[in-house]
């Protein structure tokens, strides 16, 4: 291989929506991540395939959308075939050294039963701690699998995860109490408490150590692409200190439209939040009790859930700064493509909504994509319509590889250099299982430059929005006469999604 190929680091949170950073929002402070925005190019107008975890890492892994891929609401694992023909997979083939450390979530954790993959909370005695891939195509792994610890959800017994593995052994198990432990007491938001965990020993911190070590000790000979993942800012809210006090909730800007307002919406924005989980394993429906659904918050619960959430922003990106860092002590930033980006948004209580759901809003569906490196333009924006599964296409080209042909990626790196390339649409598809909120849906979301038009086959409704005249998404013009024309377009860019659609999906193994 040419010694000329650039090493890729792809680093991605969890959960961050698109104005959580400083270049949008200067109450965050994320000066790393603005640093990259500053030195390269950022995408204003980059979307999600789909709105919850799993289905949106399979798309950037695979640069398919979700119903190609075939990862279609959490709890159906990406099959090991298509994920090794991956970009991860693509760029081994071509002699780069891959790794992949923290957040994964290409297969289901909580599952109900042993699944076997190394995710599987329940299949941990089959992965020793010399365990290390390879894994969907990169050839070294290391997990953080849990992430995100419930206070009232123990971990299971051998614990899944390297990181997880790590933190029981941190003060011979003081780690582990002490993520749910609080340092003081709040409001009462819900899925909010201040971690009583060191930030030495919290996840952020662990993700950056291990990717700056394999920084360090990569092989000279061969080009790296490693994909850094942090598991936060996804909920709980639970950031140490001092990140919890970096903000104070009486200087949050809390939502103009806090107010549910399902009488203007189409009829599944309520039925999904009303309905009751279609499971009967009881374990499986304690989980989901615990995990999603929020109830409504006073302005000051709201408030410092916000605070909280912007902590583990800033955490984040201290440790962006710190792998940023390693690049330049170690020689290789200025052959190194960075690409910043995360799975999906965050509600955060916009219309009276929390975390994440079929309710395709900007806050939830767009998502910060920012690049730097060898060939891209400094202090560019793009208004293009993109998608974050087009980093695979992107890394591809980057280094020499492909990816099978029925990849729908499309590469940004044209876009990323400055020329003009039209987009236009980007795709977000979702089918959600009656297990996750008690009713069964259809979703197919387009957007444009200057709409958003989400389709519900299942019945035939829909919502429509003006992203120019209404960013704030307050008028479904679905049913408008006066846009019926732009619908019509919107409906035939949804009628030819690129890529096939596959008739075999596997159903759910268990929820997340």
């Amino acid at each position: 291989m040419a010694t000329k190929a650039p090493n890729i680091l792809l680093i991605t949170s969890d959960q961050q929506r698109a104005d959580c950073n400083g270049f949008e929002n200067p109450l965050i402070r994320t000066p790393h991540i603005d640093r990259l925005a500053r030195e390269g190019t950022r995408f204003s107008a980059s979307i999600t395939p789909n709105l919850v975890c799993q289905p949106s890492r399979a798309s950037i892994l695979t640069g398919m959308l979700p119903l190609t891929h075939g990862v279609w609401d959490n709890g159906v694992d990406l099959e090991p075939r298509i994920g090794e023909a991956g970009f991860a997979g693509a760029l081994a083939a071509k002699g780069y050294d891959t790794a992949f450390i923290g957040k994964a979530h290409f297969a289901t954790k909580a599952t109900f039963a042993p699944t076997g993959t190394p995710e599987c909370s329940r299949s941990q005695a089959k992965y020793g701690p010399d365990w290390t891939g390879p894994y969907m195509g990169f050839r070294h792994v290391e997990l953080a699998v849990v992430g995100h610890l419930h206070r009232t959800r123990p971990l299971e017994e051998p614990p899944a995860g390297h990181y997880e593995r790590w933190l029981k052994a941190r003060g011979n198990g003081e780690g582990i109490a002490l993520w749910g432990q609080e340092t003081r007491t709040g409001s009462g938001a819900a899925q909010t408490w201040f971690s009583a965990l060191p930030a030495a020993w919290h996840s952020s911190t662990w993700v950056a150590d291990r990717a700056i070590e394999r920084i360090a000790r990569r092989d000279r000979d061969r080009p790296l692409c490693m994909w850094a993942s942090f598991p936060d800012p996804h909920h709980p809210f639970d950031c140490p200190e001092p990140w919890s006090l970096m903000y104070d909730p009486k200087d949050m800007k809390l939502p103009k439209h806090r107010q549910r307002d399902f009488e203007r919406r189409p009829w599944w924005h309520k039925a999904s939040l009303e309905g009751v989980p279609q499971l009967a394993d009881p374990v499986m429906l304690k989980f989901r009790a615990q995990g999603s659904r929020v109830p409504d918050q006073s302005d000051a619960q709201l408030a410092e859930m916000t605070a909280n959430y912007y902590g583990m922003i800033s955490q984040i990106d201290h440790n962006v700064g710190r792998i940023l860092d390693a690049l330049e002590t170690h020689g290789c930033a200025e052959d190194t493509l960075v690409i910043y980006t995360t799975d999906h948004g965050e509600l955060l209580g916009n219309r009276g909504l929390y975390l994440k759901g079929p309710t395709p809003y900007e806050d939830l569906l767009r998502v910060t994509l920012v690049a730097r490196g060898p060939g891209v333009k400094r202090g560019q924006v793009v208004a293009e319509p993109v998608s974050t599964m087009d980093v695979a296409a992107t890394v591809c080209e980057a280094g020499g590889a492909r990816l099978p042909e029925d990849a729908q990626s499309r590469s940004l790196l044209p876009l990323l250099a400055g020329k003009a390339q039209a987009r236009d649409a980007a795709y977000s598809e979702w089918h959600v299982h009656p297990s996750r909120c008690g009713v069964g849906l259809q979703l197919r979301t387009v957007r444009t430059r200057t709409h958003k038009c989400t389709f519900e086959l299942g019945s035939g409704a829909g919502e429509l929005y003006d992203l120019v005249n209404d960013p704030d998404e307050m008028h479904n013009r679905f049913d408008d006469p006066a846009f019926a024309k732009v619908r019509r377009e919107l409906e035939d860019l949804m009628r030819a999604r690129p890529g096939r659609l596959r008739d075999d999906l596997a159903e759910p193994i268990g929820m997340a």
